[in-house]
């Protein structure tokens, strides 16, 4: 399946709506709507506003990455994401692929058991290894081996369960699309443009790229957040992004 967005640039652009207020998400998300493919509604918004966080942003016209990282039991997983299936503009979905294989294939039935026949539905994504996380902090949990054996094993675990794609960071983009081909989705966080306005001290991605890395390493989409979200001007941020994405596809 391919989705069935525009070929203008923007589409691969990702803006994380990493707010605890409804209404400034909306507030800030009419000012970029127009430049970007998606928003992403993550833990922080959607705990403090719930669906109603995904039919107002999908309103201004853009799709949503509902970033919920399930992670629980196959048959709770399931319902969940058929839950998040169902909402109106939702495109992306996503799981934990350290769930296992069981829990990946509850949620890859779930996640067209809600659609009408023949109709487009959101395409599921599974998590591999945070982009937070290096080796060190992989020891600390009982991961063994590099972030890129571990997060290459659980995309081909992911593929082999029918998931569309997995969220990876740039580091393991190349390795991923070798193994898993050209039509499984690579969605990559931690962009950050050479010019990012983010401060070192508050930075926890370990393992991060620019626009330009990221696209030419195979990514789909780009996740972006505080370098727009914290930016002195917010439109020229995202349209510096889109350009950079632009040239180099």
């Amino acid at each position: 399946m391919t989705l069935t967005f525009d070929a203008h640039p923007r589409s691969s652009l990702i803006v994380a709506l990493d707010f605890d207020s409804l209404t400034s998400a909306v507030k800030f998300a009419k000012q970029v709507a127009d430049l970007v493919g998606m928003f992403k509604i993550g833990n922080q918004l959607f705990t403090a506003a719930g669906p109603a966080a995904v039919k107002e942003v999908a309103a201004l016209g853009t799709g949503i990455f509902l970033d919920l990282k399930f992670h629980d039991i196959p048959n709770t997983v399931a319902g969940a994401v058929l839950s998040s299936a169902a909402m109106s503009g939702v495109q992306l979905v996503n799981v934990h692929a350290l769930g296992g294989h069981a829990m990946l294939e509850a949620a890859v039935q779930a996640i067209s058991a809600g659609v009408p026949m023949g109709a487009d539905r959101p395409r599921l994504l599974a998590v591999t290894i945070l982009t937070s996380m290096d080796q060190k902090t992989m020891k600390e949990v009982g991961i063994g081996g590099t972030p890129k054996l571990r997060v290459v094993k659980l995309a081909e675990l992911a593929k082999k369960a029918g998931v569309d794609g997995v969220v990876a960071s740039v580091e393991e983009a190349k390795a991923i699309r070798k193994v898993c081909g050209r039509d499984f989705l690579i969605v990559t966080p931690g962009v950050r443009s050479k010019s990012s306005a983010v401060e070192p001290q508050s930075e926890d991605q370990a393992r991060k790229a620019t626009p330009t890395e990221a696209i030419r390493a195979g990514a789909d989409f780009l996740v972006v957040g505080r370098p727009i979200l914290a930016a002195s001007d917010p439109r020229a941020a995202a349209q510096a992004i889109v350009d950079e994405i632009a040239a180099a596809k």
